[in-house]
């Protein structure tokens, strides 16, 4: 296990992250935060606005993925043998390679803001890892939310989904609430009811032996007017398109900053 931990950058995922680790049972003095900026971060961590010139057994790379050219090379002693566990976007193991040669393993990680709460699943991706540092990765995961070993080449597209995706479903809760407030209901019944629903739809998914697709043909009664409302949804399959198209769109810009790190680090 990692036990001196560099977080560079504690923005809302990376903040998410520790909150995370510390409630998942890592010892808060395990953390050092590096900020530029003075900032709010958990008791019994430690925070800094310099980088260390020691060394650690993992950097977790937190800040903006543009900035990975500046901020690489002021890391060089922090990061001599260190796992770097990055979870920024489009950024690609051969780029995080080159950023830091003089690293151990690197790693990418990607969360979403669930993992505060344990409930965030875990894109992984690596090359080359022994059977203990693979442990040592998922050991760092596990208190974030279930993981998942991913091959690169469909990494862009697990994180549209695991790691876009709740902003997807936020957009549709708020959606669903407008609809009804467009037909009559007060706005903040709507809101209510909304998140309610959603709270209650995941959590029998989650339990439920069977499948989504086959709960929601148990609520829809044939003729009846949940089974109206998933004729327009099915119609061409307009809901399923428009979420492929949503999934590529952020796939495919995923694929454009991995290429802009790659031409950014030559």
């Amino acid at each position: 296990m990692f036990e001196r931990i560099l977080v560079c950058g504690f923005g809302n995922m990376a903040s998410a992250m520790v909150e995370g680790w510390i409630a998942g049972g890592i010892p808060p003095h395990h953390f050092t935060i590096y900020n530029p900026r003075p900032k709010t971060v958990p008791q019994g961590t430690k925070l800094v606005t310099d980088i260390p010139p020691t060394p650690f057994d993992a950097l977790v790379l937190g800040f903006k993925p543009h900035m990975l050219a500046d901020v690489a090379p002021k890391l060089g002693p922090a990061s001599n043998g260190a796992t770097i566990i990055s979870i920024l976007a489009g950024v690609d193991l051969d780029s995080l390679r080159k950023a830091f040669p003089n690293a151990g393993k690197v790693i990418r990680l990607m969360p979403n803001l669930a993992c505060a709460l344990g409930k965030s699943p875990i894109a992984l991706a690596g090359r080359s890892l022994t059977e203990k540092q693979r442990e040592a990765v998922e050991q760092l995961a596990k208190p974030l939310g279930p993981f998942a070993w991913v091959d690169e080449e469909n990494y862009e597209l697990t994180t549209a989904l695991g790691g876009s995706g709740p902003a997807f479903v936020y957009r549709f809760i708020d959606a669903i609430a407008g609809a009804a407030t467009d037909l009559g209901l007060d706005r903040e019944e709507a809101d209510k009811l909304a998140l309610a629903m959603v709270d209650g739809a995941t959590q029998l998914a989650v339990n439920s032996r069977h499948s989504p697709g086959e709960l929601a043909k148990r609520v829809a009664s044939p003729g009846g007017m949940t089974q109206k409302g998933m004729d327009v949804l099915d119609e061409r399959d307009a809901l399923r398109n428009l979420l492929r198209d949503t999934l590529a769109a952020a796939r495919d810009r995923g694929t454009e900053m991995a290429e802009e790190a790659r031409k950014s680090g030559k």
